[in-house]
C-alpha cells in the first residue's frame, strides 16, 4: 500500500515509518528509530536498535541480485552493518539488515566470517510478517541466541546448579515408585548408546568430572553416577520443553492456550506444579496440533518428587529464561540452527560427553556428507539452479542425535521448495514425510524433536493436519522383528524394566500401532474392564476375527500389564514407548540413510545388548573371529558397522544411498574393518558400492578427541569397483575447526 501510494523514496519512507510506528502502538511496543543516521560506513535511512533498514524508489529492485541498482542496495547495507557494528560495539552477527522498495524485501546479515544475502522475497503478507517480527525482536529482549543460552544455563551458573543439585537429593529418596522406574528404563536405554558400564569407572575417576560434581555442591566420593546423569538429563530436559514453550508463544498468536511464561514464572506451590504438568502432558503443544512433541518422556518424574528444592530451583530458572524474546529466533535461523547443541555442549565437561561416547557432528562435516549425496533437494541452492520434479526424496538418520543432519536437510528442503513456488502447506507435508530420524537416547530424541519444531515452526500456521514430529525413540538395529526368541502366540515382544509387553503380529502398520496406543492409554486411564478393551479392539481391527483367539489373549494380557502399572501408580509412558519402539517396523524404505552413529566397541557394549546383537553380527558377516575370541572382545568390532549394515538392509531401498561418519580404522585394519569390507549383506545378500571415502584422520574433526575420522557413501545394490575414490584430507595451516563452523 505504501509504495502504491508514495511517488518517491521520501514519500515511501515517511509511509512505512508511519505504518510501523501505528503497528507498535497496537501491540504496545516501544520502538527507538534513527533516521539518517551517520555512520563511518555511510548514513543509513533508518536504524531500530539492531535493525537497518535501507529505502530504494518504489520499484527500482529486481528479483535479481546481479542487478546493477539491487546490487548496489545491498553492498550498502553490508557497508551499515560494518559501522553500526563498530559504532555501538554490537557483534556483527546479532545484526540484520533489510533492502526494502515496496515490492521486494532483501534480508542481508553476517554469520561465521562472511555475509549472507537472500534472494529477494516479494512484499506480500507473509514476508511482512516476517520484517515485522524480526523488527519488534531486534528492539528488544535478550535473544534467544546458543551463546546466551550458555550464559544462562550452561554448568557455571547458579540455575543449573541449583537444579541439578534439587533433583539429585530428590533422585536418591526414591528408590520403589515410579519415578524409580523411570529412571531404570532411562538407564537402560542410556546404557545401549552411551557405553556406560564399561566406561563408569574411568568416568568417575576423571577430575573434570569431579569438580562438576562439586560445582554443583555435591561430594564426588558420595555421588550415585547413573541417578547423577539423570538429574543433569531432567534439567536440560526441562529448558528444552520450556524453550519450545517460548517459541511456540510466539507462532501461535495467543492461541497457544495456556499460560505465558512470564506469568508461570511467578506462580508458587501447587498453582506451578500442575501449570508445569499441563507443560509436561503435551497438552499445550497438541492444542497447537502437534500430537508427539511429548511423549514416552522420562524426565517429568520431579512432578511426583516435587518439594520445596525443586519448587525454588525450577521458578528461578523460570524466571530468567521469561526474559528471552523468542522472535529473535526468527531473525537468525542459522543461529537457530541446532539451537540446542551448543547449550548441552557446555553443560558436561568435554572429557566426560567423549567417555560417554558422546562426540557432536560439527556442522561443515555433516553438510560435506549431505552434499556427497548428491541429491539437489537436499543441498543449499545455488545460483539459479532449481531441482526438477516434485520433491519426495527421503531421507532417514538412524541415530540422529540432536538432528543436526535432519535439521540441515530440512533447511535445504525448505530453501528448495520456497524456490520452486510450492506453496508453505505443502512444504511442510513434504519435510514431515521425507525427513525422519530416530534414536535410542531420551535427551536426543526430545532435543531432535525440538530443534524440527524450531526449523519448521513457520510452516505450522499453514498445516492442513495434526502434525507428528517423525522422530522416534528406537533401537534402529535391534527392532522387535529381529529378536525371534521372543516370539510368542504370533507376538513380538518389547523388554522394558516393568517386565515384558507384547504386541500381536496383526498390529502391523504404523496407524494400527497409533490406535492401538491411543486406546490402552484412554482405556487404562479410565479404568475400564478388559472385555470393554477387547470389544473396542474388535472393532477397531476386524481382522482380529480372522487371526483366532490368541490374538485376543496378547492383547489382553498387554492391556492388564498396563493397567496393574496404573494400579500401583507406574504407569504414564508404557503406551507411548511401546508405540515408538515399534515404529521402526512400519517406516517406508528411504532413498537415502545418513548419520554419525554410535563409536562403541563390542566389548563396551552392555552384557544384554552383546547377547541380543549377537546373531545379527553373524547374519551380515561381521564377525570373522568365532567362539570365546568373539565373546572377549578381540575382534573390536564397533557398533557403527553393524549399524551400518543393518540399516542399508532394512530401511534403504534398492538405489539408494548411506552416508555414514565411521571411524577410519574399518578400511584398513584386519580386525575392525574385515567383515565390514565384504561390503555385502549377508552371505547371498546386496551387493554395496563404495562410491567415495573421506578420510579425515589427520584433522582433528571432534573437539577435543583424537579420532581418526572417516566419511563414506555407499549405494545399495551394485558391487564395489576398484580403485575406490579415496581423498585424504590435509591441513594446510595450523588451528582447529569448530564443531559449529559451516563447511563455507
Amino acid at each position: 500500500m505504501a509504495a502504491r501510494e508514495a511517488h518517491n523514496e521520501a514519500e515511501f519512507r515517511s509511509r512505512v515509518a508511519k505504518d510501523i510506528e501505528e503497528i507498535a502502538k497496537k501491540l504496545d511496543v516501544s520502538l527507538l528509530l534513527r533516521e539518517e543516521y551517520t555512520l563511518a560506513t555511510g548514513r543509513a535511512d533508518a536504524v531500530y536498535n539492531r535493525l537497518i533498514i535501507e529505502y530504494e524508489p518504489p520499484g527500482s529492485l529486481r528479483p535479481n541480485l546481479n542487478h546493477g541498482h539491487t546490487r548496489h542496495a545491498v553492498q550498502q547495507v553490508r557497508d551499515y552493518i560494518v559501522g553500526l557494528s563498530r559504532r555501538e560495539r554490537h557483534e556483527r552477527d546479532r545484526l540484520l539488515g533489510v533492502v526494502l522498495d515496496g515490492h521486494y524485501y532483501i534480508f542481508v546479515r553476517y554469520h561465521e566470517g562472511h555475509f549472507i544475502v537472500e534472494e529477494p522475497l516479494e512484499v506480500n503478507a507473509a514476508s511482512s510478517e516476517r520484517f515485522l517480527r524480526a523488527l519488534f525482536s531486534l528492539s528488544s529482549g535478550r535473544a534467544l541466541i546458543p551463546e546466551n543460552l550458555v550464559e544462562d544455563f550452561g554448568s557455571q551458573n547458579i540455575y543449573s546448579q541449583r537444579v541439578i543439585r534439587a533433583l539429585y537429593q530428590a533422585l536418591v529418596g526414591h528408590t520403589d515408585d515410579l519415578t524409580a522406574r523411570l529412571f531404570e528404563q532411562w538407564r537402560l536405554f542410556f546404557g545401549k548408546v552411551a557405553g556406560y558400564e564399561a566406561a563408569g569407572g574411568k568416568i568417575r575417576s576423571e577430575k573434570e568430572l569431579r569438580g562438576f560434581i562439586r560445582g554443583m555442591g555435591l561430594r564426588p566420593e558420595q555421588v550415585d553416577l547413573p541417578r547423577f546423569f539423570f538429574a543433569v538429563h531432567t534439567y536440560f530436559s526441562f529448558l528444552v520443553k520450556n524453550i519450545a514453550r517460548l517459541v511456540l508463544e510466539v507462532h501461535a498468536g495467543g492461541r497457544l492456550g495456556t499460560t505465558p511464561l512470564t506469568t508461570v514464572a511467578n506462580l508458587e506451590g501447587e498453582a506451578l506444579r500442575r501449570e508445569l504438568a499441563r507443560l509436561e502432558s503435551g497438552g499445550i503443544f497438541r492444542a497447537l496440533g502437534l500430537k508427539n512433541l511429548l511423549e514416552g518422556d522420562f524426565f517429568a518424574w520431579y512432578l511426583d518428587a516435587w518439594d520445596d528444592n525443586i519448587e525454588a530451583a525450577l521458578k528461578l530458572t523460570l524466571k530468567r529464561l521469561a526474559e528471552y524474546n523468542p522472535a529473535t529466533i526468527q531473525d537468525d535461523p542459522h543461529s537457530a540452527r541446532d539451537l540446542l547443541k551448543k547449550l548441552y555442549h557446555y553443560l558436561l565437561p568435554r572429557k566426560v560427553r567423549h567417555d560417554l561416547g558422546e562426540f557432536y557432528t560439527p556442522d561443515w562435516l555433516a553438510e560435506r556428507l549431505l552434499n556427497q549425496l548428491n541429491e539437489p533437494w537436499f543441498q543449499m541452492p545455488r545460483g539459479s539452479r532449481v531441482p526438477r520434479g516434485f520433491p519426495n526424496k527421503r531421507l532417514l538418520d538412524p541415530a540422529c542425535g540432536s538432528g543436526t543432519f535432519l535439521i540441515l536437510a530440512i533447511r535445504a528442503l525448505k530453501a528448495n521448495c520456497a524456490r520452486t513456488g510450492l506453496a508453505e502447506a505443502d512444504t511442510l507435508e513434504v519435510i514431515l514425510n521425507n525427513v525422519v530420524g530416530i534414536d535410542l537416547n531420551p535427551l536426543a530424541v526430545l532435543a531432535a524433536r525440538v530443534n524440527y519444531l524450531l526449523a519448521i515452526a513457520d510452516l505450522l500456521p499453514y498445516r492442513r493436519n495434526e502434525v507428528e514430529i517423525p522422530i522416534y525413540l528406537a533401537d534402529s538395529i535391534l527392532t522387535p522383528t529381529s529378536r525371534k526368541n521372543l516370539f510368542e502366540k504370533d507376538c513380538l515382544i518389547l523388554e522394558t524394566v516393568v517386565g515384558p509387553l507384547p504386541v500381536p503380529e496383526v498390529i502391523d502398520t504404523r496407524t494400527k500401532m497409533e490406535r492401538l496406543t491411543d486406546l490402552l492409554e484412554e482405556y487404562v486411564q479410565n479404568d475400564f474392564s478388559t472385555e470393554a478393551f477387547l470389544a473396542r479392539c474388535r472393532q477397531e481391527f476386524p481382522e482380529m476375527a480372522e487371526r483366532g483367539e490368541e490374538v485376543e489373549e496378547v492383547l489382553a494380557e498387554l492391556f492388564q500389564r498396563l493397567r496393574d502399572l496404573h494400579e500401583r501408580g507406574l504407569d504414564g509412558i508404557w503406551a507411548r514407548v511401546l508405540k515408538n519402539a515399534f515404529m521402526p517396523l512400519f517406516l517406508e524404505p528411504f532413498d537415502y540413510v545418513v548419520g554419525n552413529p554410535p563409536w562403541i566397541n563390542w566389548e563396551s557394549l552392555p552384557q544384554g545388548y552383546r547377547e541380543q546383537s549377537a546373531p545379527l553380527w553373524y547374519e551380515y558377516g561381521l564377525f570373522v573371529h568365532s567362539g570365546m575370541d568373539t565373546i572377549l572382545g578381540k575382534g573390536k568390532k564397533d557398533i557403527s558397522t553393524l549399524m551400518a549394515y543393518v540399516v542399508t538392509d532394512r530401511f534403504l531401498k534398492p538405489g539408494g544411498k548411506l552416508g555414514f561418519v565411521i571411524t577410519q580404522s574399518v578400511w584398513k585394519t584386519a580386525g575392525a574393518g574385515q567383515g565390514f569390507r565384504r561390503f555385502r549383506i549377508g552371505k547371498d545378500g546386496s551387493f554395496l558400492r563404495v562410491m567415495h571415502v573421506d578420510d579425515l584422520s589427520e584433522l582433528q574433526v571432534f573437539e577435543g578427541a583424537s579420532t581418526r575420522t572417516s566419511v563414506f557413501i555407499w549405494r545399495k545394490g551394485q558391487p564395489t569397483r576398484y580403485p575406490v575414490p579415496y581423498t585424504y584430507w590435509k591441513k594446510v595451516k595450523q588451528g582447529r575447526l569448530d564443531y559449529d563452523a559451516t563447511l563455507e
